[in-house]
């Protein structure tokens, strides 16, 4: 997902919560990840296809996906989180892509890091934690191979799952708190990216929304939307109204008759906006 922590790329260390949610979000949102990445990976044809760097990799839905459509290259995954690139390492070793899969920590707050010339970046809802992205963008530039490509993706739309029933708009309300509190912790979301890439050097080759409509939802969603508006009501507990923190407190009652787990009428919308910039 993108609703990380301030300044890290990847999770909190030991956030077990966070780790689940990203790998449900590969999962319930798998047609997502593989028509993106497939755009990605023909974008990519023609060029130097070498180093394929995951840039805020989490718990690595993008770096395994890479690895597969990139069966020549190595794959850096880069997270701030040691237990995120933990997870990365067993999957890649379950996988037989161990040979192939290098992690690196790092914050991208601090120097960027050392990890050769790179050929296509994969930065997926990282950059808007970031306190300096164009600085950040600069030195991914000065990495870049000429040629290279950079796949730079964010929310047009956070996740919904319910529908205006609940809670008579519940839902609207919960994202629109939401909004308000990221204005002021995340000030970089739904910045201009495509500006941003031009500023830093790159030429931008597309842009594309990729619009998630699933319903019926897939048979995970409803552990994902518990982990998501759990973590959302941890956030904005204090602003809730009564009404509004009953309702969630319903969604999130495993065993109540209004729980996220065992209803059939989640329905999955959201966008995501993968922007394509080359280094000339």
């Amino acid at each position: 997902m993108g609703h990380h922590h301030h300044h890290r790329h990847g999770s909190d260390d030991g956030d077990s919560s966070l780790a689940e949610l990203l790998d449900l979000d590969g999962e319930v949102l798998t047609d997502y990840w593989a028509d993106a990445l497939d755009w990605v990976r023909q974008a990519a044809d023609g060029g130097p296809r070498q180093r394929i760097v995951d840039l805020g990799a989490g718990t690595g839905t993008g770096t395994l996906r890479l690895a597969d459509r990139f069966a020549e290259a190595e794959v850096v995954a880069v997270d701030s989180s040691p237990d995120m690139l933990d997870r990365i390492r067993a999957k890649a070793l379950a996988q037989g892509l161990a040979g192939r899969v290098r992690t690196v920590q790092a914050d991208l707050d601090q120097p960027w890091p050392d990890l050769g010339t790179v050929d296509v970046t994969w930065a997926s809802l990282s950059l808007h934690h970031l306190t300096g992205p164009d600085r950040v963008l600069r030195d991914l530039h000065a990495a870049t191979r000429p040629g290279g490509l950079v796949a730079v993706t964010e929310f047009d739309g956070r996740p919904r799952f319910l529908t205006d029933a609940v809670g008579d708009g519940f839902e609207e309300r919960l994202l629109g708190l939401l909004h308000e509190h990221d204005a002021e912790r995340l000030p970089e979301l739904g910045t201009d990216w495509p500006a941003r890439l031009t500023a830093a050097g790159f030429t931008l080759v597309d842009v594309r929304p990729f619009v998630i409509d699933l319903a019926p939802a897939p048979p995970s969603t409803g552990r994902y939307a518990d982990l998501w508006l759990r973590r959302l009501g941890e956030r904005l507990s204090d602003q809730l109204t009564p009404a509004d923190a009953a309702t969630l407190a319903g969604l999130l009652d495993p065993d109540g008759p209004s729980s996220l787990l065992r209803r059939d009428d989640l329905h999955v919308r959201g966008t995501r906006t993968v922007t394509l910039a080359h280094r000339p």
